[in-house]
């Protein structure tokens, strides 16, 4: 790497800290030729987006200086002013941004507005790990849809549980501390009833830091106990259900006496919830980015329509025998290898014992989606 990519290699560095949803990850690094000034990254949304925070910190030391972030700064005013008014006046001399802002409701660029005030940009350093960075808000403000990863531990031979049904636990420590990191990560974490039923979870973050996700359950038929933990903690921690129209009412006002909150999507054929109205009911909901727990019926129906973006399998060094449990996926599958879905550039991982793999899915028959259930 030249200078000009390590310091933008730090500003992202920066920029996967923080809890900015429903705004994206930004970092920032005011550099005089190689020496840093001033760093900085968005915590939250409502505070001072990265520049803004790095741009006070150096103070007069940012005239004359190059500011590296990782996003287009912004021209417009949200819930704070427009970043490249106080770039301007910072005196800033040059900015290099990696990537430019995704986002079609934006009116007027911030690299546009830059240039007319005599400030140098430089556009792309590093862009492909800037885009990658923002995948889930990029998807959350062009497509109005929540960007989903789907999680799935398995055992060697594939299997959820043993032919008893037991299932606790098949991967080790390790992995489950990544899956609660995973958790807190996301705005939202889903299962399906099913899931529920079988295992009463909790499906809140306990062991790392970060807070636990709003929790998601798809229900078609209300099924969910009052007695479950989760409605039972839906005071505590913001919990949902997702149903059909034709669910009872009165379940239904029944569990929102207990703080769930209903959302009601239409039904498939089969009866189902349609999976990709509810990624739009959830990101209008402002949760950009969720993480999908199962159960395996859930999960199929998912890859079946091509919704997953992020793939995470954590596969366990144990035999649960052809009498246990099916995989952790339900559905028909493609008719040849060449149609499957697939990890595009896999990450591989030891977690303790348990082998990890992880990345952005791939579909390469992705014109022949179907509406998906759960």
């Amino acid at each position: 790497m030249d200078a000009e990519d390590r310091l933008m290699m730090r500003a992202l560095e920066l920029a996967a800290q923080g809890d900015p949803s429903p705004n994206p990850h930004v970092g920032a690094v005011l550099a005089d030729g190689e020496t840093v000034i001033a760093e900085a990254y968005h915590e939250a949304a409502g505070l001072d987006h990265a520049e803004m925070a790095a741009l006070r910190t150096a103070g007069e030391q940012a005239r004359g200086k190059t500011l590296y972030v990782t996003l287009e700064p912004c021209s417009h005013e949200g819930r704070t002013p427009p970043c490249v008014d106080t770039i301007v006046e910072s005196g800033v001399r040059r900015v290099v941004i990696g990537c430019r802002d995704p986002n079609p409701h934006v009116v007027g660029g911030g690299v546009e507005r830059l240039r007319e005030a005599g400030v140098e940009v430089v556009v792309g350093v590093l862009e492909k790990q800037a885009k990658a960075l923002i995948a889930p808000w990029t998807k959350f403000v062009t497509e109005g849809a929540s960007y989903l990863s789907l999680k799935i531990a398995v055992s060697l031979d594939g299997r959820i549980a043993t032919r008893t049904g037991a299932s606790k636990w098949i991967t080790g420590e390790e992995s489950r501390l990544r899956v609660q990191s995973l958790r807190a990560a996301r705005d939202a974490v889903i299962v399906g009833i099913n899931t529920v039923v079988a295992d009463d979870p909790r499906l809140t973050v306990r062991d790392v830091p970060g807070r636990s996700p709003a929790r998601v359950v798809v229900d078609s038929k209300l099924r969910i106990s009052r007695n479950s933990r989760l409605v039972a903690t839906a005071g505590e921690v913001p919990t949902c259900v997702l149903t059909t129209p034709d669910a009872p009412r009165a379940v239904a006002e029944a569990l929102e006496d207990c703080g769930v909150k209903i959302i009601r999507v239409p039904a498939t054929a089969e009866g189902r919830c349609d999976m990709r109205m509810a990624l739009n009911e959830l990101a209008a909901r402002e949760a950009v980015s969720v993480l999908c727990e199962g159960g395996a019926e859930l999960a199929g129906s998912l890859l079946a329509a091509g919704l997953v973006d992020e793939l995470h399998v954590f596969i366990a060094p144990v035999l649960l025998g052809p009498r246990g449990r099916p995989g952790a996926v339900d559905w028909a599958g493609p008719d040849n290898v060449s149609e499957a879905p697939r990890i595009d550039s896999p990450l591989w991982e030891l977690c303790g014992a348990d082998a990890y793999v992880s990345g952005l899915l791939v579909y390469p028959k992705r014109g022949s989606r179907t509406n998906a259930t759960g």
